[in-house]
Formats: C-alpha cells, sequence, structure tokens
C-alpha cells in the first residue's frame, strides 16, 4: 500500500524520538493512504515554520506484521470504541504509552471533531449523538507505526517522478495563492481535487515531464474564470 507523510522535511530515516505525544493513537510515526491529505498537513507544518510543504512516499508492507506476528489494530469507521481510544490517548493524567500496539490504523480526529468529543465529554451530547454527527464526514485514515520494530514496515520510496510531481505542485499552488489571493489549504484542495493533477501524478501521461507554467496552462484552462 502506498502511504504519505506530509511534512516540511524529506523523511528517509525514521526517528521516533521526533514524534509528539498525546496524538489520536499514541506516539509514533504518522502517515495516510490519501495523498493530498498528507500534502494538506505539509503545508500546515511548512505555514509555521516559513518553509515548503514536502510529502514522502512510502510503501507499507502489510504483511510484515502479520509475519512478525504484531499488534496492529484497525478501526474501520468511527466508533465508541474509536472514541475511547482517541480521548485515552490523549490523557495528559495517565501513564503513557497508553496501548501496547505496534500499529493502529483508523480515521483521524481533526479540530472539528476534536471540539465534538470535548462536547461529549463534558455531557452535552450523547455517544449516540457524536456518532452520528461523525458518521456522514469525509473520509479520513491514518496509521500510526508506534513501535521501533513496526518501522520495519515501511518503505522510502526514491521515486523521481514523484518528486517532480511533487515540486509541480507547490509551485502551482504557490501561483494560486499569489494570483488569485487564495489561502494556502484552499488553494490546496482546488489542485488535488482536479482532473489536471490526476494526469500529472499519473507516470503513464508523462505530464510531469512538462513545465510547471504547462500544467499551470492546462490547470486554468480546466477550471476556466472562475478560477480565481
Amino acid at each position: 500500500m502506498k502511504v504519505f507523510h506530509g511534512s516540511d522535511v524529506r523523511i528517509e530515516k525514521i526517528d521516533l524520538a521526533q514524534s509528539g505525544a498525546f496524538k489520536d493513537f499514541g506516539n509514533g510515526f504518522y502517515v495516510t493512504a490519501i495523498r493530498k491529505h498528507a500534502h494538506q498537513r505539509a503545508v500546515n507544518v511548512a505555514s509555521e515554520h516559513d518553509t515548503k510543504p514536502i510529502v514522502t512516499e512510502f510503501e507499507y508492507l502489510e504483511h510484515y506484521p502479520v509475519t512478525m506476528n504484531m499488534k496492529v489494530k484497525r478501526f474501520e469507521t468511527v466508533s465508541e470504541e474509536w472514541i475511547q481510544f482517541i480521548i485515552m490517548n490523549r490523557n495528559r493524567n495517565i501513564i503513557h504509552p497508553a496501548h501496547a500496539y505496534d500499529i493502529v490504523e483508523g480515521p483521524i480526529a481533526d479540530d472539528w471533531i476534536t471540539s465534538q468529543i470535548q462536547r461529549y465529554q463534558k455531557d452535552k451530547i450523547t455517544i449516540e449523538q457524536l456518532i452520528e454527527k461523525l458518521t456522514y464526514r469525509e473520509q479520513t485514515h491514518q496509521i500510526c507505526f508506534c513501535s521501533p520494530e513496526s518501522l520495519w514496515a515501511l518503505e522510502f520510496v526514491d521515486n523521481d517522478a514523484r518528486f517532480e510531481v511533487e515540486d509541480i505542485s507547490n509551485t502551482i499552488i504557490e501561483a494560486l495563492t499569489v494570483d488569485c489571493k487564495m489561502n494556502p489549504l484552499t488553494a490546496v484542495k482546488r489542485f488535488y481535487a482536479s482532473a489536471t493533477y490526476a494526469q500529472l501524478a499519473n507516470p503513464d501521461t508523462g505530464l510531469y515531464t512538462r513545465t510547471w507554467e504547462d500544467v499551470y496552462v492546462l490547470f486554468k484552462q480546466e477550471s476556466g474564470k472562475h478560477i480565481c
């Protein structure tokens, strides 16, 4: 499975010591199978440090945890168990790590979801109401590699075509923020949802070998006069 990590540096060697605590699934290295979400994360990180967003691609060897008899937890969708698991991992008043899993996979609790979980914790809504609110949200995905042993299931992908796609995409997104005065996150969403990006990300089209200006023209033609 192709998975992605969004940051402002390319991650070729993972160091769990650099991972923050009190996240959804605890301390660990986080990736997602949804590339545009990784890029949005990279944009957020880069904007904080005044750097450029970078998405690192990995191959997740899903057979490895099975072969090595690792402890893996998967949440297929939002559920009471998923909610309680997140609450436990974010609890600063208990000993961490709060669980013994090597790998945890499931949906992401973004800022809006976090606010709803806080409402539930304050007894403002029931668990049933909370789950109903979360059920129809946009699909998200994350995998947390929690133990040093679990990192052997990730292989860094040294893909020149992917780097070209990354550079072209970043430049176009920057152009949108300047030409159209777009918020960076809006620019990310607009470009990554486009047919132009779908062609760019497909190596078979060869679009990644052309200049960013050429790709930008194609994107503007696709978007029409409503681009800005």
